[in-house]
């Protein structure tokens, strides 16, 4: 019955990300740094506000959009943090994760036929959801500025088919960010034409110099920009599975029905985890990115040492080094390194064709462990 399997779905394959990963865990003995996993616990008064929540049997549906106390947290923390108002009726989704906003976003606003420009290399989520729209992907070359997608590399890509723009940053995998002024010429792009933008902002709280800005902030943006966050990174609670959704009223209609659809609603006790995180935990980040920075710090210059090419990162926790003098394929670079070092990266060619050349190496992991890895990295590339 397979021959009946919807040819767009055949077409996908799983993420470069999983079949690397999936590969290491047959291996013993092989330090990995591949997953974008913190490596901190869910903070204690977010698991009490979760076993509360079962405790008092608020365990049934909430509304499809999400508990309205979450939802006016969630509106807040966008206020108080990025200076962008929400209606917390009509305005805010509270979706199965950030992965579950991004998929309805699209859902919503692609048809068949149309474009949708996005950074190269990229994570690699929203490329298979696009083709299963009917959509086609157009990754924009960004290996010359910096991994960052500005108005000049993106204008000579944009076509009467151009439906969306995606801007993912901080970036995985490249860790980098775009400064007030490299989004304010992009708005100053799009402001005129129908085009929107989905702005994955799931690393936003990890921004190590300055401060995070969201597209959505500049004139004649916040009408035609779907912004995604959510708790899985800033508060480690990635199997929570608590996204938000921030778009206008007149769009958010539209993605409600999808979303609705698609799994009624986020679950009932992770919600309630959820509040808690946005209002008891308002400061949990600030020890997490204290601790990522020290790290990227650490991993950057030992990289540096052993002679790899890298950008320096300036928010999440991935570092994406040049493997380009060493071997002309990351995958086969990275499963050297697997095999003869006992270390595991992300071949870089899972971020696009833009990736070939490179390696992810994610820093959500603890300080003993990267030391471990970087110390068989480097007696391993010195031994080459």
């Amino acid at each position: 019955m397979e021959h009946l399997i919807n040819p767009l779905v055949q077409s996908i394959q799983i993420s470069g990300i999983r079949r690397f990963f999936n590969m290491v865990s047959q291996h013993e003995n092989v330090l990995s740094l591949t997953i974008g996993q913190p490596d901190f616990s869910t903070p204690n008064h977010v698991k009490a506000a979760g076993k509360n929540a079962i405790d008092q049997n608020m365990t049934s549906y909430t509304h499809n959009a999400g508990m309205f106390e979450l939802r006016e947290a969630a509106a807040s923390f966008m206020d108080e943090q990025y200076d962008l108002a929400y209606d917390a009726q009509s305005e805010v989704i509270v979706t199965t994760g950030a992965s579950e906003a991004i998929d309805v976003t699209l859902r919503t606003i692609l048809s068949s036929g149309s474009e949708v420009l996005l950074p190269g290399p990229v994570y690699p989520g929203y490329e298979p959801i696009i083709r299963l729209c009917g959509a086609q992907p157009i990754h924009i070359d960004t290996t010359n500025t910096g991994f960052r997608l500005t108005a000049d590399l993106m204008e000579p890509y944009i076509t009467e088919r151009t439906r969306c723009i995606v801007l993912p940053y901080p970036s995985n995998p490249t860790g980098m960010t775009l400064s007030a002024q490299e989004l304010r010429d992009i708005a100053l792009l799009l402001e005129n034409r129908d085009i929107f933008v989905l702005s994955d902002e799931i690393y936003s709280e990890f921004v190590f110099t300055g401060q995070h800005h969201s597209i959505a902030s500049f004139p004649k943006m916040k009408e035609k920009t779907i912004v995604i966050n959510g708790l899985s990174k800033s508060h480690a609670m990635t199997g929570w599975r608590i996204g938000f959704l921030f778009a206008p009223a007149n769009i958010c209609r539209h993605i409600l029905k999808v979303h609705q659809y698609n799994v009624t609603c986020a679950s009932s006790i992770s919600q309630s985890a959820a509040l808690s995180a946005l209002t008891t935990g308002k400061a949990d980040p600030k020890m997490m990115k204290i601790q990522y920075e020290q790290r990227m710090n650490y991993v950057y210059n030992r990289l540096l040492k052993i002679g790899f090419d890298v950008e320096k990162p300036n928010g999440a926790f991935y570092i994406f080094p040049s493997i380009h003098k060493f071997h002309h394929s990351s995958f086969e670079f990275a499963l050297e390194l697997m095999e003869k070092a006992g270390v595991a990266l992300v071949p870089g060619n899972a971020f696009s064709s833009f990736g070939e050349g490179y390696v992810r190496l994610s820093y959500a992991y603890a300080s003993e462990t990267l030391t471990k890895a970087l110390d068989r990295i480097e007696q391993y590339m010195s031994s080459r």
